[in-house]
């Protein structure tokens, strides 16, 4: 389906973020898209459907969860990929502040060039 990768951070135009930073974007992106998809999904839902799936979760059995909405909500892989398409429009358009505050962020190199012992 997509990859949540360093591929995925240079589409959006934050490949050159420190390895910490990308990890804590990519952190980022699931955790808002994981909600993103959810409220979408839930407000589809009946009560007992929400029950059900919230089970699932509850569990931590993430694998039952996609079964669940496979049967359920065949179509659920549109919405991962409306919601992923416009998450990456919103992240594409902060992408030069993104790298501006990491940047600001990051020690300046030594002056001389040498590393730091």
């Amino acid at each position: 389906m997509f990859q949540l990768d360093d591929n995925l951070l240079k589409e959006l135009g934050l490949g050159d973020l420190p390895a910490e930073e990308k990890n804590k974007m990519l952190a980022h992106i699931y955790e808002t898209l994981e909600l993103r998809v959810g409220m979408r999904l839930a407000e589809k839902m009946t009560d007992a459907q929400l029950d059900e799936f919230e089970a699932f979760i509850d569990r931590n059995d993430e694998e039952g969860a996609l079964r669940w909405l496979e049967t359920n909500f065949p179509n659920y892989k549109d919405t991962v990929a409306e919601e992923l398409n416009k998450l990456k429009e919103e992240i594409k358009s902060q992408a030069p502040a993104i790298m501006e505050a990491t940047a600001s962020e990051q020690p300046p190199p030594p002056a001389d060039g040498q590393a730091a012992a």
